[in-house]
């Protein structure tokens, strides 16, 4: 009898059909967007490329939705030459999504008391949620996204910490246009989000292709 212990085997990868990768984009951006709007009536910021968005947004007339489609433009030449087309059409139509729910959501839903503290937190739990969602499915929500994925992709750098350094940064860039203790929930809620993504997207956690 042979007792030689024999290798655990590797389970096959299953791709992720058309359709799952359209309900994954549609929920994944749902999610996003609800939770940057909780973060916007609270008047708080977040990092990366929707940080950027909220500070146009809170400094000029332009919506956010229209800043975050149109900060996000340039970085698809990247996308496209280093992800592939597939991640850059999937990226492309998740940043769209997202622009246009953020603008939907309030038409449909206003908090008339909200503690802006809360809102800070539990909109970027629920944006974490959403964006672990759009990486599970090789999609990402532009920008910075795009770059962490990438260097994730081809040198093992973990996309989470490499956006909690960008995204500390953006927050106290902002340091001139929100009040302190928001700032403080800002930064907090920023490094909630990117804990949850260091925690959940890695690889090797997930088979889904």
């Amino acid at each position: 009898m042979d007792n030689t212990a024999q290798p655990l085997a590797v389970p096959e990868k299953i791709p992720h059909s058309l359709i799952e990768d359209v309900i994954a984009i549609l929920t994944g951006t749902l999610m996003v967007s609800f939770g940057v709007m909780l973060m916007k009536q609270a008047g708080a910021l977040t990092g990366s490329t929707a940080g950027i968005a909220f500070l146009i947004s809170y400094l000029t007339h332009c919506s956010f939705g229209a800043a975050f489609f149109l900060i996000n433009l340039p970085f698809y030449w990247l996308a496209v030459r280093r992800m592939g087309w597939a991640f850059t059409l999937k990226t492309f139509s998740a940043v769209g999504l997202v622009s246009l729910f953020t603008q939907l959501h309030p038409l449909f839903i206003h908090f008339d008391a909200l503690n802006p503290f809360y809102a800070t937190l539990f909109g970027n739990v629920i944006a974490g949620i959403g964006f672990i969602v759009l990486f599970r499915h090789k999609a990402s929500l532009g920008g910075i996204n795009i770059l962490s994925l990438w260097l994730q992709d081809r040198f093992g750098i973990r996309a989470g910490k490499l956006q909690m350094a960008v995204d500390t940064c953006v927050v106290l860039a902002s340091l001139f246009v929100v009040s302190l203790p928001m700032l403080a929930a800002s930064i907090a809620g920023a490094l909630i989000l990117n804990l949850m993504i260091a925690m959940n997207h890695r690889p090797g956690r997930y088979s889904g292709v």
